[in-house]
């Protein structure tokens, strides 16, 4: 009996913010894989080990959570003004399936220093010492990014001072701004409504903000729903009673947001939207074993990622939550106290993190011109990844 041999693909590991992925060049994927298609998922569901049925990710590059389980390509940009086309593609863990309908915001932080290292950026471009403006086209929803990558010596800076909740070492600072960050084409309140009365058949009907900012998202008071808004992972991620819930009300909210039109759709778009629960500042103890007190933070937040509570923060769901924190009346803003706001400092189980957001109500429509955060990111490892060439 014959086997075919695995083929090298050049690939670099990359940690952006809390999140870590395997980043590649289009034009270094096999000639199939380069479109979007079978032969593409396959190979990324190989790559990352997927689908595990253990729940693992031992036979591959993922670290089985829904933060490690990410892919990324880039290909110098096809849209005027911009220097890159960046696709994220999440990986299910234990199912073959790669989710194409959302960005990921932490990741976006280590897309400047892998464009710049790959060639994808004009040399002139680039200054020697300073920030390089990397102009970003995010292919997945159709929206313009500028990362602000630090270079000194004619190469990116990866190591500084600058402390991210969530990740252990410090690293240099990249501010990221999401420009025009309503997620799809319609209204960034898709219902018309800041809070809406979200009924979820045999659970219960809770109050709900609905925003496409970032990536679609559904807000909930955490006291609807039982919880503090203080909880850490295990007081979720180990209740399947509770987990099976949460599905339940983000298949609900998807059909209210226009986002599908059955329940059942929800299965096969794990990705977006994300559900996330909100309470008034209160203070805890971080999952790292910070104390957290109300001087620290103006709201409480947690959300969901591929079915589990996430150890952070979603980049994209932290511009979410900045942009309804700054629509007065939604249930992020009334959370952190109501009024007028262009940033919020909000915690999440590994701490806390500020993250600014301009919203202006235009002809009675809201309307969200930017956000913008600090992430961190650096290379892991680089060289080519391999996989069994009949994988895909």
């Amino acid at each position: 009996m014959s086997f075919v041999p695995q083929v090298k693909v050049p690939a670099t590991y990359m940690r952006g913010g809390t999140s870590k992925g395997v980043f590649f060049n289009l034009a270094d994927l096999p000639a199939s894989c380069q479109v979007a298609g079978a032969a593409r998922d396959n190979l990324l569901l190989r790559v990352i080990g997927s689908p595990d049925p253990y729940g693992k990710q031992t036979d591959g590059m993922g670290g089985a959570t829904s933060s490690t389980s990410k892919t990324v390509i880039l290909s110098k940009s096809s849209v005027a003004d911009h220097d890159v086309d960046y696709l994220f593609g999440q990986v299910a863990i234990d199912r073959a399936f790669v989710d194409w309908s959302g960005n990921c915001g932490n990741l976006t932080a280590a897309v400047g220093a892998f464009a710049i290292a790959q060639g994808l950026v004009d040399a002139d471009r680039i200054p020697a010492n300073g920030l390089a403006t990397v102009r970003i086209w995010q292919a997945n929803i159709n929206k313009t990014i500028v990362a602000h990558v630090p270079m000194t010596n004619g190469e990116v800076q990866e190591t500084g001072d600058f402390e991210l909740d969530g990740v252990t070492f410090p690293a240099a600072e990249v501010q990221v701004e999401f420009h025009d960050p309503a997620d799809g084409d319609g209204s960034m309140f898709p219902t018309g409504n800041l809070v809406d009365d979200l009924d979820v058949p045999g659970i219960g009907t809770f109050k709900a903000t609905m925003i496409n900012a970032g990536i679609p998202t559904i807000f909930l008071n955490a006291d609807e729903i039982g919880y503090t808004g203080t909880e850490l992972q295990e007081a979720i991620n180990n209740d399947e009673a509770a987990l099976a819930r949460f599905e339940t009300i983000r298949a609900h909210g998807a059909i209210k947001m226009g986002l599908i039109t059955e329940v059942a759709e929800a299965a096969t778009r794990q990705h977006t939207p994300k559900v996330a629960f909100v309470a008034p500042a209160t203070a805890y103890t971080s999952s790292s074993g910070k104390q957290v007190t109300t001087d620290d933070i103006d709201v409480c937040v947690r959300a969901l990622s591929m079915g589990k509570l996430h150890h952070a923060m979603m980049g994209t769901a932290a511009v979410a939550i900045a942009t309804a924190a700054a629509v007065p009346g939604t249930l992020v803003n009334l959370a952190a106290g109501g009024g007028q706001r262009n940033q919020v400092r909000f915690g999440h189980p590994s701490g806390t993190l500020t993250v600014g957001a301009e919203a202006n109500q235009v002809d009675g429509d809201w309307i969200a011109k930017k956000a913008i955060m600090s992430r961190s990111a650096r290379v892991l490892m680089e060289g080519w990844v391999r996989v069994p060439g009949d994988s895909f």
